[in-house]
């Protein structure tokens, strides 16, 4: 599957904040050594949720835009697994 231009940008704003670099390969798109953040779109936030899965330290599920943030919200409720906006502010 090809990566969105809204997933692409959203991944690179929210590595940049946190001083890392977005891996665009196989595995979590952003990691530095206190979280895990998995960029996703509406359609694909089930498969980031799994990504995240055995990371000891605190995941993010990082949306694109607000349906995804919405869609994230409702799957990650009575979860450890934090939201983050595409700016890379947490909402959950």
């Amino acid at each position: 599957m090809t990566e969105s231009k809204s997933h692409k940008a959203t991944s690179k704003r929210i590595a940049e904040k946190y001083n890392t670099e977005y891996n665009s390969d196989k595995g979590v798109d952003i990691v530095t050594p206190n979280i895990a953040i998995e960029v996703e779109t509406e359609s694909t936030i089930s498969t980031g949720i799994q990504q995240l899965q055995g990371h000891i330290k605190k995941v993010y599920i990082a949306g694109t835009n607000q349906e995804t943030i919405k869609k994230a919200l409702d799957i990650t409720k009575g979860t450890t697994i934090g939201v983050m906006d595409n700016q890379g502010n947490i909402v959950k």
